[in-house]
């Protein structure tokens, strides 16, 4: 088993931007985590190509959490590989099926009752954007603690970002998939965008548990990967 970062880059409003989903090898058997913006299945498929694995032997998508950039192509990815066994949290399930309402869109509907008029447009169509994400059922629930993927990746909770956010520990690798539990920062592991966390302390207390690990390699959907080796190396 290894894991591959799948670097994806865009532009938007002029400005470019990556974002680093995560391939899980084993064998022939893909397992991504996350799956990015709306519209960005090609872009993923893509990449997988491009690392030389074909997204035909695509079997399990992990959601770490709901919000858009995790969630936007994954009914896209559903509707292609029928197949695909998707796996979350038992807290989030619920609002990646669209059986209940985001704890994201909550707060982007409070936060535009507030925002000045200026700020209006751009928080209306933030809202927009997170009623128009489709709705996917959760195949698999997990909690934390458990192990799966042939018992080579423990489910660790890791909330704060939002409340049923996971991350992903690979003892025998040395590795953690951090989700938005952690960032890679000019090679530091800090909380992610603080500003719109649901539980701020709750995403602290989540960052201190994934550095407690010692692992030697994060895997950021921001920033991207951070081994522990080179930055020791570097400093």
């Amino acid at each position: 088993m290894n894991i591959i970062e799948l670097p994806i880059e865009f532009e938007y409003e002029g400005h470019s931007y990556s974002i680093y989903p995560s391939l899980i090898v084993s064998g022939k058997e893909l397992t991504l985590v996350d799956a990015g913006y709306p519209l960005f299945m090609p872009l993923i498929e893509k990449e997988i190509l491009k690392q030389g694995h074909d997204p035909a032997n695509l079997k399990t998508i992990i959601i770490t959490h709901y919000d858009d950039d995790h969630i936007g192509a994954l009914a896209d990815f559903r509707a292609k590989y029928p197949s695909v066994v998707i796996i979350a949290s038992e807290a989030e399930a619920p609002t990646i099926s669209g059986m209940a309402k985001s704890e994201r869109l909550v707060q982007a509907e409070a936060l535009l009752e507030h925002m000045s008029e200026e700020e209006q447009p751009s928080g209306e169509t933030f809202v927009d954007l997170l009623k128009k994400l489709q709705h996917v059922p959760v195949d698999v629930t997990v909690r934390d603690g458990e192990w799966i993927l042939n018992s080579k990746c423990q489910i660790l909770a890791t909330p704060g970002h939002t409340s049923g956010h996971i991350s992903l520990y690979f003892p025998e690798l040395g590795s953690v998939i951090t989700g938005d539990a952690a960032v890679n920062e000019q090679n530091e592991l800090v909380v992610a965008n603080p500003q719109y966390c649901i539980d701020l302390a709750g995403a602290e207390q989540s960052l201190n548990r994934l550095k407690a690990l010692q692992a030697q390699s994060y895997y950021c959907y921001h920033g991207g990967k951070l081994e522990i080796g080179l930055r020791a190396q570097q400093k």
